[in-house]
C-alpha cells in the first residue's frame, strides 16, 4: 500500500481501534483500507445502519477462508467484530493510554523502516517504551528454543553483550530460553533491546518476565506487539510476532533450536524477507541443535555458519565500530567488588560447574563456604539458583569463559 503524510490524530486513532480487531490482519486491514480511504471512514461504515453488511466482502467473505480476511473486504464475522469495535472505540482508546502504549502506524515517521520494507508489514505496532529503539542503526535478532541448555543460553547472553559493544541494538521475542537471556545481557551490557511479544500487552507473555520487560523499556528499549492490548497469546499469534522479529533486524541469529522449533520460523522469515541469517552449530547428537543443523543442511547456500563471535560480528559488518563506553563482557571486571571466594566461585560458574557439590569439589571449600560466596553472587545480580543449579546472571552470563579459567590464586 503506497505510503500517505502522516495521519492525523483522529487517523491514527481509528487505526488503533482497527487493528486490535480479532480476524482483522494485514491483508484484510489493507483491502478495508483501500476500499474506504481511511481508517475513521473504516469506523464510521460500521457504525452505520447496515454498514457491517456493506463491510462484508461481495463473495460472502470466502476470500481467504478460515484467515478471517478477504481480498476486498471482510468476513462477515469480522465485519461485525468491527462494528462492535467502532461502538467501543473510546474505551479501546482509554485501555491504550492507561497501558502507556504509544500507537505506531506504517504512515508515522516513527515507523521502522526495517519493517515497512516487508511484504505486509503490520499497519500498527503497540510500543510499551521508546519507539525510536526500533530504529537502531544496525539491529540483530538472536533467537533460540524456549528449553534452552545452560550452555546455549550463555552464546546467547556472550552473543548480546558483544553485539551492544559495537553499538547493534539486540532483537527478540521475550519468551524464556535463548530470547531471555540474550535480552537480559542486553540489559545488562547498557545496550538497547526490543522485545517482540505474541500476545497484547494486558497480558503479557510470559507472566515470568514481566520484570525483564520492564528493565527493557527502563532501559530504552521497547516491548512491541501487533496485536490489540487485551490479545491473548495462541498459537497463531507467535509466528505472525516472529516475522516481526526478523524484519526489525539487519540478521537474525538462531542460538539453540531443536527439530521443530519456533525459532526457524523466523530463520525462515529471515530469508524470505532478504535478510542475512545465521546459525550456532552443535553437537550432532544434541537435541537442541538438530534445528539448526538440518537448516544449515536445507539452506546451505542461503544460511550461515557462527563460527565465533569475533567472526559473526566481522560477518555483519560490525568490526569496525568501536565499543560503547562502560561495556564490557571481562569476567576480572565483572567480578570486581563481590571479594575472593564469590570472584572465585563466579568463574566457576561460568566454566560450567552449576551445583553445591560440584562448587565444593572443584574449590575444595567447606559447603559454608560456598553458600556464602553465592549468596554474595546472588546478591549482586550475578548468580540464579533454580532448583538446586547456579547458573550465571546479569553481566556474568555474557562472560567468555576462556577468561574464567585464569583463576588467581586466593586465601579463604
Amino acid at each position: 500500500m503506497p505510503l500517505r503524510p502522516a495521519p492525523a490524530t483522529e487517523e491514527r486513532d481509528a487505526w488503533a481501534v482497527l487493528a486490535g480487531v480479532h480476524g482483522l490482519g494485514p491483508v484484510g486491514f489493507g483491502a478495508l483500507l483501500r476500499r474506504y480511504g481511511s481508517g475513521v471512514a473504516i469506523l464510521r461504515e460500521a457504525a452505520s445502519p447496515g454498514g457491517p453488511t456493506r463491510l462484508a466482502a461481495p463473495d460472502g467473505g470466502n476470500g481467504e477462508g478460515a484467515t478471517g480476511q478477504a481480498h476486498d473486504g471482510a468476513t462477515p464475522a469480522v465485519a461485525a467484530a468491527i462494528a462492535d469495535a467502532a461502538e467501543t472505540a473510546g474505551q479501546t482508546l482509554e485501555r491504550i493510554r492507561s497501558l502507556g502504549l504509544k500507537v505506531v502506524t506504517v504512515e508515522d515517521p516513527q515507523y521502522p523502516l526495517r519493517l515497512a520494507a516487508i511484504d505486509m508489514p503490520p499497519h500498527v505496532l503497540y510500543v510499551l517504551g521508546d519507539p525510536a529503539a526500533m530504529s537502531a542503526r544496525a539491529a540483530v535478532a538472536i533467537v533460540g528454543t524456549r528449553r534452552a541448555t545452560d550452555a546455549g543460553r550463555a552464546i546467547a547472553a556472550r552473543l548480546a553483550a558483544n553485539l551492544v559493544a559495537v553499538g547493534a541494538s539486540v532483537v527478540s521475542g521475550l519468551a524464556v530460553g535463548i530470547d531471555g537471556a540474550a535480552h537480559a545481557a542486553a540489559v545488562h551490557a547498557r545496550g538497547t533491546t526490543v522485545a517482540v511479544i505474541g500476545s497484547g500487552h494486558a497480558v503479557l507473555h510470559p507472566r515470568a518476565h514481566s520484570r525483564l520487560a520492564a528493565s527493557i523499556v527502563e532501559s530504552g528499549g521497547a516491548v512491541v506487539s501487533e496485536l490489540g492490548p487485551d490479545t491473548a497469546p495462541s498459537k497463531g499469534t507467535f509466528p505472525r510476532r516472529n516475522r516481526i522479529i526478523s524484519g526489525l533486524a539487519d540478521a537474525t541469529v538462531v542460538v539453540e533450536a531443536p527439530a521443530r522449533s519456533g525459532a526457524l520460523i523466523t530463520a525462515s522469515w529471515a530469508l524470505e524477507q532478504g535478510r542475512e541469517c545465521f546459525l550456532v552449530p552443535g553437537a550432532i547428537d544434541a537435541p537442541a541443535s538438530a534445528g539448526c543443523l538440518a537448516f544449515l543442511r536445507e539452506f546451505p547456500d542461503s544460511a550461515r555458519i557462527v563460527a565465533g563471535i569475533p567472526q559473526l560480528i566481522d560477518d555483519l559488518g560490525l568490526a569496525d565500530h568501536l565499543a560503547e563506553p562502560g561495556v564490557t563482557t571481562d569476567v576480572a571486571a565483572i567480578l570486581a567488588g563481590v571479594g575472593n571466594a564469590a570472584g572465585r566461585l563466579g568463574r566457576e560458574l561460568v566454566l560450567g560447574h552449576s551445583t553445591v557439590d560440584e562448587l565444593v569439589a572443584v574449590t575444595g571449600w567447606p559447603v559454608a563456604t560456598v553458600l556464602a560466596a553465592l549468596t554474595m553472587l546472588e546478591r549482586h545480580g550475578l548468580a540464579v539458583g533454580i532448583h538446586g543449579r547456579f547458573r550465571p546472571s546479569g553481566g556474568l552470563a555474557a562472560a567468555d569463559p576462556s577468561q574464567a579459567r585464569q583463576r588467581p590464586r586466593i586465601r579463604t
